[in-house]
């Protein structure tokens, strides 16, 4: 008996993206406090009610205790060494157990209650702060750099870099406020500006076109190997799990195999492909798929095209040839994530060509640096809307902008993805 073992592995989609922005809001958080003087603080009675939920009844465990670093000692000698070191950090304590009732009688702190100890653990302005340019140059001018380094565009990082500063200098920063939430959440505002693109809801559209009895038309470009057939494949099943019916269209006649590769996929989901031989009219084909959906019903025509660089001239016209001939409804470019900059410039170029709609970036979970994912939209202007996250046909996730900003600012450690192939 033959049996599948699928495993999965935890991946830290856009981690080093996300280490950069930390980098810089501990920076900025640290230029605040230290320019309001501020130091920790915790108050030991607070602590105690929380924990304990009672008055502490050893009066020489808790005596004297002048600091936090003394009440993490305090604590940490009735039995939670291993616990608060790994809360704290702290590497090593004396540890007394020399009163067995008091280690009965103390309740133990779990896993959540560890959280609630960071959170105890203060520090407070003692003064208004109003930042200044030159309060924050330095750590804006690093933050520059690092973005540059993680592939996030020239133009996205200008972006970032003014609305921080906009945001923050001149800022009147309160005792009663939190400096760490205010520099989060300026960058999460200037993320969020970033990816500001009007959105689109492909299913409102296929279900308009449904009440006019004519498909919905979906033409994808790219350049090769960047996963433009597989997607065409993920967006099928996923369109087919809503209740919709696909037919797809063979129209990259120039790439040896293309034809038998969206075959293959067609028979693993279940849908039709409308062809032509090899090194046909791509035009004809995909204006074939339309009329075929039109004569059976067919919800969406999902349309292939061959891979090319924006600079060959002859593909370029043959492109802008098929958008002519067949009028889709959705002109959607297919990126690698892991392509970074050059992702970027190829959208761009497709852009200025035949006019995109939308994006669909690939290998999302396999691209730890998150400059493509960021700068792609803000660079065309056009939605991502699908991002691709594996290799199984169900491994495509939609977009928006939540999840990227949870993923960038979230306190999750990483994404669980399968390692199941089915193509």
């Amino acid at each position: 008996m033959f049996i599948l073992k699928i495993f999965y592995l935890v991946i830290f989609v856009f981690k080093g993206l996300k280490e950069k922005l930390n980098k810089a809001i501990s920076k900025l958080t640290e230029k605040i406090y230290s320019k309001g003087e501020g130091d920790p603080q915790v108050s030991e009675r607070e602590f105690k009610k929380e924990y304990y939920n009672k008055e502490p009844k050893y009066d020489k465990d808790v005596k004297d205790i002048e600091s936090t670093k003394d009440i993490v000692d305090n604590i940490d000698t009735v039995d939670n060494k291993d616990k608060l070191k790994e809360s704290i950090g702290e590497k090593k304590y004396e540890v007394d157990k020399s009163s067995e009732s008091q280690e009965e009688s103390k309740e133990k702190i779990g896993f959540l209650d560890r959280f609630k100890i960071t959170k105890t653990i203060k520090r407070a302005l003692g003064k208004d702060v109003v930042l200044s340019e030159e309060d924050i140059e330095n750590v804006l001018e690093e933050l520059e750099l690092e973005l540059l380094e993680a592939d996030v565009a020239y133009d996205v990082v200008e972006k970032i870099i003014t609305s921080l500063r906009n945001q923050l200098v001149g800022r009147k920063i309160g005792p009663k406020e939190n400096p760490e939430e205010i520099t989060i959440n300026a960058l999460k505002n200037a993320i969020k500006e970033i990816l500001s693109q009007r959105s689109i809801n492909i299913y409102k559209i296929i279900e308009e076109k449904k009440k006019l009895n004519e498909p919905t038309v979906i033409v994808f470009v790219g350049i090769n190997g960047t996963g433009k057939t597989t997607s065409i494949a993920k967006l099928a099943y996923l369109l087919k799990e809503k209740g919709y019916s696909v037919v797809l269209a063979a129209g990259d006649t120039f790439r040896a195999g293309a034809i038998d590769q969206l075959e293959e996929h067609a028979k693993n989901i279940g849908v039709k492909v409308i062809k032509h031989q090899m090194g046909g009219d791509s035009a004809a084909v995909i204006y074939d798929a339309i009329n075929h959906a039109k004569a059976r019903g067919i919800n969406v025509v999902l349309a292939d095209t061959a891979g090319r660089q924006a600079t060959n001239i002859n593909l370029m016209d043959e492109i802008r040839k098929v958008i002519r001939v067949t009028k889709p409804d959705l002109i959607i470019f297919v990126g690698d994530a892991l392509a970074g900059n050059d992702a970027i410039f190829q959208a761009e170029e497709f852009n200025k060509a035949i006019g995109i709609d939308g994006v669909i970036l690939t290998k999302v979970d396999a691209d730890a640096k998150g400059g493509a994912a960021l700068s792609i939209a803000y660079a065309i202007g056009k939605p991502i809307l699908f991002l691709g996250v594996g290799q199984r046909y169900k491994d495509l996730e939609e977009f928006n902008v939540d999840w990227m900003v949870n993923k960038l600012f979230g306190d999750e450690e990483g994404s669980v993805y399968s390692t199941e192939r089915e193509f």
